[in-house]
């Protein structure tokens, strides 16, 4: 696509040529299931009837609306759009379990770390005041690292909330 987009419109500044591009590329990308003659067509139509109207955010195009070479790169460079979007498509399961794997190894470096820290005072805190409202020995949590408290509150708040969803 970028190699596309530095040939095409050679008669325009940077800005004008950014204009349009980005404008075709969010056309393609509201418009993928159309083929690229009918994109084309479509953003002709739209640029006629804004030109007439004197609304056109491309006011600089009523000179070049009807050229063929400006037909010629605009269709060249749908093309590449919707060439760029499908590859795109294509990539997303693999980007996607790429990002679950992500997800996956940050929790378990974060659990490593974890089991190597000692409690915090809050989870000292936390677990005696459970141990206490649900009328449990404490356990020596001296030797505990931060892992294995949180893995032990979580018991304890799963054995307790299964016994007051029965009790309902």
């Amino acid at each position: 696509m970028y190699q596309v987009k530095s040939r095409i419109y050679p008669d325009f500044d940077r800005t004008q040529k950014n204009g349009i591009c980005n404008y075709l590329r969010a056309l393609v990308k509201q418009n993928l299931n159309l083929k690229s003659s009918e994109i084309l067509t479509k953003f002709l139509e739209d640029e006629k009837y804004y030109q007439e109207l004197k609304t056109s955010r491309f006011p600089f195009l009523a000179e070049y609306i009807t050229d063929t070479s400006f037909i010629k790169d605009t269709e060249d460079y749908i093309k590449e759009c919707i060439k760029y979007y499908k590859y795109k498509e294509k990539l997303r399961p693999i980007v996607e379990a790429n990002k679950e794997f992500e997800k996956k190894k940050r929790k378990f470096l974060q659990e490593v770390k974890m089991s190597k820290e000692k409690p915090t005072q809050k989870q000292l805190y936390y677990y005696n005041r459970l141990c206490k409202k649900y009328s449990i020995d404490a356990k020596d949590v001296e030797n505990l690292s931060k892992l294995d408290l949180r893995n032990e509150i979580e018991r304890i708040l799963n054995e307790h909330s299964d016994y007051y969803k029965n009790l309902n």
